[in-house]
Formats: C-alpha cells, structure tokens, sequence
C-alpha cells in the first residue's frame, strides 16, 4: 500500500508478481497488490470463481504465473 502512495501519478500502474508473499506462483498476491485490496480476498475470488467456472479459472491462474513478470 505504501507504494501506491510513493508512486508517481504520471506513472503507468504495472502488473507483478509477488513472489516472496505468493504461495503459488505470486499471482494472488501481485493482484493483490496492483489493486490494493487483501490477498486473502484474492485468494477466496479464485477459489470460488474455479469452483463456479468448473475450473477454467485454473488455466488462467497458470497463464497469468507463466506470462507475468
């Protein structure tokens, strides 16, 4: 959150992962991040958007650790 704050405005906002806070690949918590809001809030959206999506979110989840920085 402290980024957010110390950032410039003119600045693009850049998706990352976060590793060192991730359990996965980091993508829970770099979303986490980027939109200022609790991991663990992210972490119960992909849980349950993989169970109501029949788990087409997972191939996401994968995509989003594998393409990401």
């Amino acid at each position: 959150m402290s980024d957010l704050m110390n950032r410039n405005d003119n600045s693009p906002r850049k998706f990352r992962l976060d590793k060192q806070r991730g359990k996965l690949m980091g993508v829970s918590a770099g979303m986490a991040d980027y939109f200022g809001v609790d991991v663990t809030l992210v972490r119960i959206a992909w849980v349950l958007g993989t169970l109501l999506g029949f788990g087409s979110l997972i191939l996401i989840y994968i995509a989003i650790g594998l393409i990401a920085d």
